[in-house]
């Protein structure tokens, strides 16, 4: 008997009553949860997760505060950037965020996200993928594989999660195993080109080469039994249909308008595009990295003279997130889609001794977008200097609660690593104002 068998057995009657009844608080210690199977249901059916690798300043972007100096002897500390004011009336972003501040009614950044992992960047990005510090016994999956898992692709013939950016062990499935991994793309146009036949492959030989992989997958089978190969079969066969040029035809961005193309941006702009056409397609979750290093020399993490350049980052972001808004209103998606937009942790109010800024973990900036959601603009409020929280924390815990939620996803639910049950979220709690 197993030790919720016994509780469960306990309750049944007796003075044991007693110990049952505390069994929520006993399984919480534990590592379970005792958040109710209710929880507030969203409608959405689709997820983009903007990724800006490095840490981006919440204080440059999304919470701005009275401006600082980074150029003085003696430098202050504060905003790099003015603000302005926004559609929703009391909420204001950095300047440099124009075109999103007249759709902030369709957005809300949820300014008090916080976790405890400060000088550490992969640790950070992996807390920010899977919503739990880095384990010895466990490989906890990321978000986007747990949505793959739960949902599935919203389509046949397409992959549930898809990464454009880093594959890295962050974004992997952990204990969920190869079907909740995802497809990975180098770029916008070529698309799965692993999946294809090499030119130099003509068709007869390729079925040859097929008819032999048959036969060698047969032998395997009867030697080792299906189930040793069963992963391989499915890999082969998603290979070959991924390869098929229904699924290919999304990477021809050209069948979009011209002026679309343009308005979205460069290389990252196009990346939000191939999202929306994804999503059309049918993937249920898709990551795309804004790591474009070179635009600014140091990306996101803009210590000593990375921040002089990081407005060019900011107007980058806020053109083509801004377009993506747009566009999958007039494609009406995005009341089915949300948008996060996520970073490994935020940046301190003082500047360095270069004039850039360090880390900051007890507070930052996650952006959320469509889905449906009650947008307020922002929710959470920080101290003068945004490093604390003042109003409404939010555990990564609790941000994660809410995106699956939205997603119809129970964040209490368990999954089993091996005979071990892990629940979905680290009793992170959706964040109501936002889903009802």
């Amino acid at each position: 008997m197993n030790r919720r068998d016994f509780f469960r057995t306990a309750g049944m009657g007796g003075v044991a009553g007693t110990v049952a009844a505390s069994m929520p608080q006993i399984l919480n210690a534990e590592g379970g949860s005792s958040i109710p199977v209710t929880f507030p249901k969203g409608k959405v059916e689709h997820c983009i997760h903007i990724w800006l690798g490095g840490g981006a300043a919440h204080i440059d972007t999304w919470d701005p505060k009275a401006m600082g100096d980074a150029k003085a002897t003696k430098k202050k500390a504060g905003s790099y950037y003015k603000a302005i004011d926004t559609a929703v009336p009391g909420v204001q972003v950095c300047e440099h965020l124009s075109r999103c501040a007249g759709l902030m009614d369709r957005m809300t950044a949820v300014r008090t996200v916080n976790h405890d992992v400060i000088d550490e960047h992969a640790a950070a990005v992996n807390r920010m993928h899977t919503g739990r510090p880095v384990s010895g016994t466990t490989v906890y999956p990321s978000l986007g594989s747990v949505v793959a898992h739960e949902r599935g692709a919203a389509a046949e013939d397409v992959p549930a999660y898809v990464v454009i950016g880093y594959p890295s062990s962050s974004r992997a499935p952990g204990f969920l195993g190869s079907k909740a991994g995802f497809l990975y793309l180098l770029d916008t146009d070529s698309g799965p080109e692993g999946f294809k036949r090499p030119d130099g492959i003509t068709l007869n030989r390729h079925l040859r080469r097929s008819d032999l992989l048959k036969k060698m997958r047969a032998g395997a089978v009867a030697k080792r039994g299906k189930a040793v190969v069963g992963e391989y079969d499915a890999a082969i066969e998603e290979s070959l249909r991924l390869s098929g040029e229904k699924f290919m035809k999304v990477f021809d961005l050209k069948n979009e308008d011209a002026n679309l193309r343009e308005s979205f941006g460069g290389e990252f702009g196009q990346r939000c595009l191939l999202a929306r056409r994804l999503i059309q397609r049918g993937v249920r979750f898709i990551e795309v990295a804004h790591n474009l290093n070179f635009v600014n020399g140091t990306g996101w993490d803009t210590h000593n003279q990375g921040q002089l350049n990081q407005h060019v980052l900011i107007e980058e972001l806020d053109r083509a997130l801004s377009t993506m808004i747009l566009d999958l209103e007039k494609h009406k998606l995005l009341d089915k889609t949300l948008i996060v937009v996520n970073t490994e942790f935020g940046r301190p109010a003082a500047f360095d001794g270069g004039g850039g800024r360090g880390h900051q973990s007890t507070a930052f900036s996650v952006l959320l977008a469509g889905g449906g959601l009650n947008h307020k603009g922002a929710y959470g409020v920080t101290d003068d200097l945004a490093k604390k929280v003042v109003e409404n924390p939010v555990s990564v815990p609790d941000l994660f609660a809410t995106i699956h939620a939205s997603m119809g996803i129970n964040p209490a639910k368990e999954l089993s690593d091996g005979d071990r049950p892990v629940p979905i979220t680290d009793m992170g709690k959706p964040i109501e104002a936002l889903l009802t």
